[in-house]
């Protein structure tokens, strides 16, 4: 029996994307650099009947600085940060302006899968797709990022990267919103990312552990492990107005680990990666403070 072939439909600009999602809603499927929704359809999945391509969207592949609120004073690494959803893992990883002021942005981007991925890879695919064991999603959302949805009939709505992922491959998107950009301000003052492979090197994580101090707030955010990125500002409100020496840390790693109801998946039962959440919090926030 002959597979059907999704319909292909590639508009050259943002104003044309929308009107095609505006018209389609979720009859369509957007695919970004495709990287994931090829492995969907490829398992069977996904079999959708109109797959809606931003490859040719190039208004939505940049990264610039942002605009400076004023608050960006005192030990901040870097100054505000725009990025289009259409912008590769990889040129994340080489630009200049990342690299400069934003490099941990850049390492994490860099342990994405292999360098032929990341050029594939789009920043906005990898949060509207969800995937629940990517690396950037974890980071972006300890920084407090924000992710631009934009609509024909609505027009811009800016998300918390706390709100945008729902659950397994679900986001708070709108069938009518395309995700167009992500917004990370320059009130950072540190920021760690580990990432802990159980197999190989090019291996998605088995457990994913972003840390950042943000407007003097500690934001420890886990990915991996369940079905979005795991982040309890109870547990890092135990840091408020502390200095996070080991015994700190330790307590925050076993809370955020009894606070999680890990997957279990080839990578790794619940609990071993619930020993390893322990761990790899205590490690980032170790790392923060060395």
């Amino acid at each position: 029996m002959s597979q059907n072939i999704p319909e292909w439909l590639a508009p050259i600009s943002l104003e044309e994307a929308l009107e095609l999602r505006a018209r389609l809603g979720d009859e369509a499927t957007v695919v970004a650099g495709g990287t994931f929704i090829g492995i969907l359809m490829n398992q069977r999945i996904i079999a959708p009947r109109v797959l809606l391509s931003l490859r040719n969207v190039s208004e939505l592949a940049f990264i610039e600085p942002g605009q400076d609120d004023g608050r960006n004073q005192g030990d901040r690494k870097g100054l505000p940060l725009r990025i289009g959803a259409m912008t590769t893992h990889r040129a994340v990883e080489r630009s200049p302006v990342v690299r400069q002021d934003w490099s941990i942005i850049a390492y994490t981007f860099s342990l994405v899968a292999s360098p032929r991925v990341r050029n594939q890879a789009t920043v906005g695919g990898v949060l509207a797709d969800a995937d629940y064991a990517s690396d950037p999603p974890a980071l972006l959302q300890a920084l407090n990022a924000t992710v631009i949805a934009r609509s024909l009939k609505n027009g811009e709505r800016e998300i918390p990267l706390d709100e945008l992922i729902t659950g397994y491959y679900e986001t708070s998107l709108r069938v009518d919103e395309l995700l167009v950009e992500v917004r990370i301000s320059g009130n950072v003052e540190h920021a760690v990312y580990r990432k802990f492979r159980s197999r190989s090197s090019e291996d998605r994580p088995c457990v994913a552990v972003a840390a950042a101090k943000v407007d003097g707030k500690l934001r420890v955010v886990v990915g991996a492990v369940a079905d979005r990125p795991q982040y309890f500002p109870e547990i890092c409100a135990l840091a408020d107005g502390q200095q996070v020496d080991r015994e700190l840390a330790s307590e925050v790693g076993r809370r955020y680990a009894e606070s999680i109801d890990p997957i279990s998946d080839s990578r790794g039962s619940a609990e071993y990666r619930r020993r390893v959440i322990a761990v790899e919090v205590r490690r980032a926030l170790e790392e923060m403070n060395p």
